[in-house]
């Protein structure tokens, strides 16, 4: 009995289609679902509109955005420094940032005023800020020194001005020092930065091994004085520290003195300089409200008690004597003769005085070291102003 062969397909041969199959239908698939996906991008739904918007801001989808906050990089400018950049000091220590944050106001007042503050600080002493633009209308030029984290909360501090204080932010411009041992980072700010209700700045914020790093090393008041000063873009510049807060009106008092003073492109103003006993609850408004506190004991010299060599050359005693004179504008009171080694003034100058040396680092003595060769080089007249022009 004869039959056909039965003829059959090899194993390898069904699994090869059948293989072929699904990976022809998978490609069709991807295939069909990227055309749709491009075409959805490409038409995107069209913005959402107001029922009756404002004629004067008609509807717009380029680009769609939420335009009811304010919560964009505007607000941490110093986000967007790159650490990479900046320049160096002399010896490759330190690298500076100029303008890394600057108020809207301060280019304009630098153009309308005569004297610039310039002041320097480190981060946990950095609120003081607020208290110098409470009496300062003018412009202000700050320079900051931060380590490691530190720079995150410059950033907050930024912000949180930017937000709370606009009236002092605009007329601040704000430089960076950040060390090559520890420089700085960016990282997360904390809530309070958007929190006008906050404190800003609160203890306890730095780092252990941040605050550790510190203490280890020495602060350069010098590069940050220099960094201050030379970011100021007036005619004259009154360099202080952070804990030196103006008298209330100073710098317009200043801009009237400046504009009738008789033409000295090397002399130096000095501001006689008091310290405030804790007991005195309210900044004195003139001249004799100082000098009653004076009479009491409860405003002394700026470091009479610490080291009285520091203000002694300014002679603050003929200066008291010369009456509190509320109605007469500022003026000299007296010259500065007795010139003294340790002598460390505050002054209203023009910028052409030598730097700080940035060589000396520290606390101590810093200040001592330029004035001496801002006299010695430039025989500079040392004039001590009368009437409201004081320091407190």
């Amino acid at each position: 009995m004869s039959s056909k062969p039965y003829h059959r397909i090899p194993c390898h041969r069904w699994r090869w289609r059948c293989q072929w199959s699904v990976v022809t239908i998978t490609a069709i698939a991807l295939v069909l679902y990227n055309a749709a996906a491009n075409i959805w991008l490409l038409h995107p739904p069209s913005c959402p509109t107001h029922a009756t918007p404002p004629p004067s801001e008609p509807p717009t989808c380029e680009p769609c955005s939420d335009n009811g906050s304010n919560n964009g990089v505007d607000d941490d400018p110093i986000s967007r420094i790159d650490l990479r950049l900046g320049r160096w000091d002399a010896s490759r220590s330190y690298k500076m940032f100029d303008y890394a944050a600057v108020g809207d106001l301060y280019a304009d007042l630098s153009a309308d005023r005569r004297v610039c503050l310039a002041t320097q600080s480190s981060i946990e002493r950095l609120h003081e800020l607020l208290r110098i633009a409470t009496h300062w209308s003018g412009p202000i030029s700050v320079a900051v020194f931060v380590a490691g984290d530190e720079l995150r909360l410059l950033r907050a501090f930024t912000m949180w001005m930017f937000r709370c204080q606009p009236e002092v932010f605009m007329r601040i411009a704000l430089h960076v020092v950040t060390p090559f041992e520890r420089p700085g980072v960016q990282g997360n700010v904390p809530s309070w930065a958007r929190d006008c209700e906050a404190k800003p700045l609160p203890p306890y914020e730095i780092k252990a091994d941040t605050i550790a790093w510190r203490v280890r090393h020495p602060y350069p008041q010098n590069h940050l004085r220099n960094l201050a000063r030379k970011n100021c873009q007036t005619s004259y510049v009154f360099l202080v520290d952070v804990d030196i807060v103006p008298s209330k009106g100073m710098a317009e008092a200043l801009d009237k003195f400046l504009a009738n003073v008789p033409k000295c492109p090397l002399c130096a103003y000095v501001v006689p300089t008091y310290e405030l006993d804790l007991r005195v609850a309210n900044f004195p408004a003139n001249k004799s409200e100082l000098l009653r506190l004076s009479r009491k004991k409860l405003a002394i010299p700026f470091h009479r008690k610490v080291f009285i060599y520091n203000q002694y050359a300014s002679n603050f005693t003929k200066w008291e004597a010369s009456g509190g004179n509320e109605s007469a504008h500022t003026h000299v009171s007296h010259n500065v003769t007795n010139f003294e080694l340790l002598y460390e003034p505050f002054y209203v100058a023009s910028d052409t005085a030598p730097p700080h040396d940035e060589r000396f680092l520290g606390y101590g003595f810093t200040r001592n070291t330029q004035f001496f060769r801002t006299v010695e080089v430039s025989h500079i007249p040392l004039l001590a102003p009368s009437s409201e022009v004081h320091g407190a």
